[in-house]
């Protein structure tokens, strides 16, 4: 059986490194520096630059998961048009 989880090379801050995440992440990750015109690495080297203990996996599948859940929380926060 094929793991779920997928590991990738990135140059973060000039040095190469791997990151090992569910697919699921790396869409996440893809999604959001689309949406902040930004590259992957840019992303990556500011989770890394920002976070505060842990490895560099489990502060991506975090900052993931706070910048997803903003979002829903955000739009369920939004006032229901009157029909």
């Amino acid at each position: 059986m094929k793991s779920p989880v997928v590991k990738r090379s990135i140059v973060v801050g000039g040095h190469k490194t791997s990151v090992s995440l569910e697919e699921a992440f790396w869409n996440g990750m893809k999604e959001i520096s689309g949406l902040r015109d930004m590259t992957l690495s840019e992303l990556v080297g500011e989770i890394d630059r920002n976070r505060q203990q842990g490895n560099l996996s489990s502060a991506i599948r975090l900052f993931v998961l706070d910048y997803f859940r903003t979002r829903a929380m955000s739009a369920t926060a939004e006032p229901k048009p009157q029909g």
